[in-house]
């Protein structure tokens, strides 16, 4: 994982790039710095090593000959499960004429289903989130300028 000494060399490498006037750049350093001190780096450091961690663990288990074959595929029948039924209560929202007592309690459950389908998509296809977050932050850096 990249420690938080790398990000800062890696923030100031960006803005020799991006931002050729010195007193611009000057600034930026100095937001970036701040940011570092107020733990928001940090935080977003421990961010990216959790879902790293989470990933690597799931690489172990699924590459691992000792484990069994439940704990293999344990979370993807469980990912594929929760996608698989929100997609049936869209459809029994949209198809299926359910009372209105019952359809508030299947849009509540759709609601929390969809969280859950948002952290399951993230966790299989967002790999570049905290990359992502990263470069939104230098961005609203350069803004400021």
């Amino acid at each position: 994982m990249i420690p938080l000494a790398a990000i800062l060399g890696i923030g100031e490498k960006v803005l020799d790039r991006v931002l050729p006037d010195p007193q611009a750049k000057a600034e930026a350093q100095a937001k970036l710095l701040e940011m570092a001190q107020q733990g928001q780096l940090a935080e977003l450091e421990a961010s990216v090593k959790d879902m790293a961690s989470a990933r690597d663990r799931e690489i172990r288990i699924a590459t691992s000959e000792a484990a069994p074959l439940l704990n293999k595929i344990v979370t993807p029948v469980l990912a594929l499960g929760t996608v698989s039924l929100s997609f049936v209560l869209f459809a029994v929202i949209l198809f299926v004429p359910v009372d209105q007592a019952s359809k508030d309690i299947i849009i509540y459950v759709l609601g929390a289903l969809t969280s859950a389908v948002t952290m399951i998509l993230g966790y299989y296809f967002g790999s570049s989130v905290g990359s992502k977050e990263k470069s939104q932050q230098l961005d609203e850096i350069m803004e400021k300028k």
